[in-house]
């Protein structure tokens, strides 16, 4: 049983740590998404869902990922 359980540590990717930068790219993502919701709530159509994009679909993602 100890085989089978150092078999499955070593398969586990060390790829996904965490690390300073991901958790930079994760409060900008979530200041980005914070101001996006504060733009829409004043009326602006134009930077608020630019904010929810790029805080949703491209900073997140990144924090996640690298």
């Amino acid at each position: 049983m100890n085989d089978d359980k150092r078999a499955i540590e070593a398969a586990a990717p060390d790829s996904l740590q965490f690390s300073p930068r991901n958790a930079i790219l994760a409060v900008a993502g979530l200041a980005c998404i914070a101001l996006g919701y504060v733009l829409l709530s004043q009326g602006s159509i134009t930077a608020a869902p630019l904010l929810l994009v790029l805080g949703y679909v491209v900073l997140l993602p990144l924090a996640i990922i690298l």
